[in-house]
Formats: C-alpha cells, structure tokens, sequence
C-alpha cells in the first residue's frame, strides 16, 4: 500500500516551471530519495507534500489524504525537516522540544521511546539554546523534534548538508532505524554515497523526475566504458579529454576525471599515448564502475 501518492503535479513560480508533471508514488515503510541539483524542483516538491504550497496542477494523497482539502489531517501525521535550521534558536534543545510536542498536543515523556537513540546523543546540552549547537546537534535536535508527535510519514529536505562526515553516518543510521520501525521515510540529499542507502532513488532535474529505481538498478543502465584519469593539472586534463574525439562525456570527479567511451573503442594506452603528446605528467588511469552520479550526469547529458 502506498503511503505517497503523487499524479501529474505542476507548479509555476512567474516565469519559472518548478515541477513539471511528477508523477511517483512511495511505499508504506519504504526508504525514498530524491537526487538534484540545486533548483531541481525537491524542495517546492517536499513544501506541496507537507501543505505549504498548493500545486498548480495534479494532485498529492499522503496516507490516502489529499494535501489540499485535508491538509489539517495530513499535518497531524507527518514529521518535517525543511533544508535550513528552522527551530527557535533562542529557546533551549529542552524547550524546543517541549514546545512541538505541546504544539501537537502530546508529550516528550509519551513518545520518549521514539527518539531516545537520537535524543541521548544531546541531551547533556539540553539548556543550552539551539543557535548554539553544533551542525550535527542541531541535525539531531530537528529530528527529534520533527518525531516528537510520532508521524507516519517523515519528510526530510536535505537533512545533512553542511554537516560532518561522521554526524552524516550517524544520521544514515538513526533513519535505518526509525525506517525497521515502520516509518516512511523521503529525503533530499546531495550527496550520492547517501543516495545508496535508500531503498528507491528518483533523479530529478528541471523540475522532472528523469528515473525511478533501486540504486543497484540505477547503476546497471550506465551503458559506457568508464575510466577514472588523473594527472599533475586537472583543469588542463578536463579541457583535452573533452576534445578528445572518441569521448563520449567528461565530468570532473574531486581530483580526477570519469572519461566514458564506448566499449571496445579505446584501450587505455591509446589514451595514455593521447594525454601524454599533450605533455601531461602524473597520469593515472584506471577502469571503474560507475556509480550514481555517473548515471545522474549521464542522463543530465542526454537531456
């Protein structure tokens, strides 16, 4: 049974088409991401599906509630995350706390259980005001706040950015377990090593959903031979790969480049020959898998 429902929504802002006739649904229990860019459309998504924005078009259920005429209801049965900090930050982590749970008419003690693994992690700073915890902190401290009424639907737009490695694996872990709990789960995230960790991911872009599926799925369409190249110039290195005439796409990767060819169309002494005639040193060159982003900027190319 599905917990979202989401059928041909559109939203216009002025000149700009945010969504662009969506259409997905997200399974009771399931763990479903969003991957974009900036402006790809999650966010207006995220505000339609909690109520805060009506759709031009189309409509949206959440538990079989649809987000324009019942959305009192729908209120009372989610958990929201918005991208930025959104609690008081001069009230204190225990009064923050206490504020929603009083707000949705319940109690810190009657749904202890729900965010205790979360909560004990902050709960030696819990006088002191929420604009000054860490990023991790505040992470934990909107989580908690966002489950304090025990929602069935938790939506969460972009929880970890800005935050540290380690509080970003321990954040992976905290949704694990509220998702063995029985919570759906839909989260924004930019960052593709988190994208892996949910069941279904939808690539969006334009405020279209380009693909829909498993990541194991996602990385099995990747049609190309691809191989991570590095040398002692990296911005050189992009510029003659991308004049390269048997590439098929080239994409920065951190200090290095994924170069797609067709397979059987270059071995990598051709291409080792090719770089060093353009006086590149330090090469390395080796064969990978691709992973999402491969498969994102693959498709953001055929587009």
């Amino acid at each position: 049974m599905s917990a979202i429902i989401v059928e041909h929504i559109s939203k216009h802002f002025t000149q700009v088409k945010a969504l662009d006739d969506i259409s997905f649904s997200v399974e009771k229990g399931e763990l479903f991401g969003f991957v974009g860019p900036d402006g790809a459309g999650k966010t207006t998504l995220f505000r339609i599906l909690t109520t805060l924005l009506i759709p031009d078009e189309g409509k949206a259920l959440v538990n079989n509630l649809d987000v324009v005429k019942d959305y009192r209801k729908i209120r009372q049965d989610i958990g929201y995350m918005p991208g930025r900090f959104s609690l008081y930050t001069d009230l204190s982590v225990e009064e923050n706390l206490n504020f929603y749970a009083t707000v949705f008419g319940t109690t810190v003690a009657e749904n202890y259980d729900l965010i205790r693994d979360i909560y004990i992690q902050i709960e030696p700073f819990k006088k002191r005001k929420a604009g000054k915890l860490s990023g991790g902190m505040k992470q934990k401290l909107a989580l908690s706040c966002a489950l304090i009424h025990k929602p069935s639907v938790l939506i969460l737009d972009e929880p970890t950015t800005g935050v540290d490695a380690v509080s970003r694996l321990e954040f992976w872990e905290m949704l694990k377990r509220l998702k063995n709990g029985g919570i759906t789960i839909v989260v924004a995230t930019p960052y593709m090593d988190e994208a892996s960790l949910c069941d279904r991911v939808a690539l969006i872009q334009n405020g279209k959903i380009m693909a829909i599926s498993p990541p194991s799925e996602v990385i099995k369409t990747f049609p190309w031979k691809l191989f991570s190249v590095k040398s002692d110039d990296i911005f050189s290195l992009l510029n003659d790969l991308r004049q390269f005439p048997k590439a098929h796409s080239v994409f920065a990767f951190g200090q290095s480049a994924h170069v797609s060819f067709k397979e059987g169309q270059l071995t990598e002494d051709e291409m080792q020959e090719y770089l060093q005639g353009k006086g590149h040193s330090g090469l390395k060159i080796s064969r990978v898998e691709a992973n999402i982003e491969d498969c994102f900027m693959e498709l953001m190319n055929d587009k």
